[in-house]
């Protein structure tokens, strides 16, 4: 199994890609066309315009963002470009308009589509979305919200120190995207915002993400179909719904999830720790190759949690069986507290049971007593001290 660079490899050549570029490139301030830091003017036009200078730049080129709040509207960064060498540094804050009307109807507010060879470097971008899950929240008819930040279909993405609060809905989406780097990131948002899952990634691969802190209102780290060759480490998540691969299987035809590495995270008072997901009905996808390893649970309510019965309203699903198959999935020095006396449940499919479960040195216990497990459907190993005792078959 093939995976990305480390940690240190990815910091020390993004620490060269930028000095390098920024020594030789050519750099446009926002504010050299129409944006002002008041937070008060619609800079939209002035971020279009500089982001239009650098995109047409033959040679590596910088789009300066200075301190100061900076209000902007939704809006499309557009490849492809005539370099691959941009870099957005932001010293200021990038902030939606308070109205969540003006961006809820739109899918994104900040988009990038078709770019490659582009970096964020620092900055804060806020959605101010309170207002938007206050009218979720009273059941009244409300837009669907949009999310902070999206790439889709681009390559070559580097993101670093970059801070997202209060998205409407997802804070950072890679969909359709190809050798994403991210270190640094923060990710904040209220454990009651509905649907802000921190980072999701889908259709992507070779994905690395690095030393993060991520507290929202639903996963802190989502994981969709077609996703390959992903690496997460070094995660602190709480609150949220835990690191999730799914919600899977929602389509019969569906691209699988493979290979993927989760590995020294600490979750906080999370609905789920380490989960995978399926819906309950029939489906080609697959969740396979997959390692879960050195992550310390606090008060999880849900620990290690694989559920094949998702069936969210009872709405076209009911007495169906999940078709995705889940295999090789491995739990490995899995430490803390579970906040129920639950903490290891597989909850496989009848159709497809789990195969090739794999528990190693697992120590999880619930009011300083042993912790429980239940499986079904499932087919697995245990070795080293497994404490709830295994029940894989």
């Amino acid at each position: 199994m093939a995976f990305p660079m480390s940690p240190l490899v990815f910091a020390l050549i993004v620490v060269f890609f930028a000095s390098s570029s920024l020594a030789t490139s050519v750099t446009y301030s926002v504010l050299d066309y129409g944006a002002k830091p008041g937070g008060r003017t619609d800079s939209t036009q002035g971020f279009l315009a500089a982001w239009k200078q650098v995109c047409s730049s033959t040679k590596p080129a910088t789009m300066y963002v200075p301190p100061g709040k900076f209000l902007l509207r939704d809006m499309v960064f557009r490849g492809k470009c005539k370099n691959d060498g941009i870099i957005i540094r932001i010293d200021g804050t990038l902030v939606a308009p308070s109205d969540y009307h003006v961006i809820g109807h739109s899918e994104n507010w900040l988009l990038f589509e078709n770019v490659y060879g582009v970096s964020i470097l620092g900055g804060i971008i806020d959605g101010q979305g309170t207002s938007l899950w206050n009218c979720k929240a009273h059941g009244k008819k409300c837009p669907r919200g949009a999310t902070n930040l999206r790439f889709s279909n681009s390559n070559k993405i580097a993101i670093k120190g970059l801070m997202s609060l209060n998205s409407q809905i997802f804070h950072i989406v890679f969909h359709g995207c190809q050798n994403v780097e991210m270190e640094g990131v923060t990710v904040s948002a209220s454990g009651e915002s509905p649907n802000t899952d921190g980072i999701h990634v889908q259709m992507s691969s070779d994905v690395t993400i690095f030393n993060s802190k991520i507290g929202t209102g639903d996963d802190c780290i989502s994981v969709g179909p077609g996703t390959s060759h992903l690496w997460i480490e070094n995660i602190a998540c709480g609150p949220g719904h835990g690191i999730s691969i799914g919600s899977l299987g929602k389509q019969f035809r569906e691209p699988g999830v493979q290979n993927v590495t989760v590995k020294t995270v600490t979750l906080t008072g999370t609905q789920n720790g380490l989960r995978i997901k399926s819906w309950a009905r029939p489906s080609t996808g697959f969740a396979r190759n997959i390692l879960f390893q050195d992550a310390i649970m606090m008060d999880v309510k849900n620990p290690i949690v694989i559920n094949q019965n998702y069936c969210p309203h009872s709405k076209n699903c009911p007495h169906k069986a999940s078709g995705v198959k889940v295999s090789d999935v491995k739990y490995q020095n899995i430490h803390g507290t579970s906040a129920t006396e639950v903490a290891v449940k597989f909850d496989c499919s009848e159709k497809d049971p789990c195969t090739g479960i794999k528990l190693e040195n697992i120590d999880l216990t619930y009011k300083s007593q042993p912790a429980n497990a239940s499986c079904q459907n499932a087919d697995g190993t245990s070795s080293g001290s497994v404490q709830p005792a295994s029940c894989l078959v």
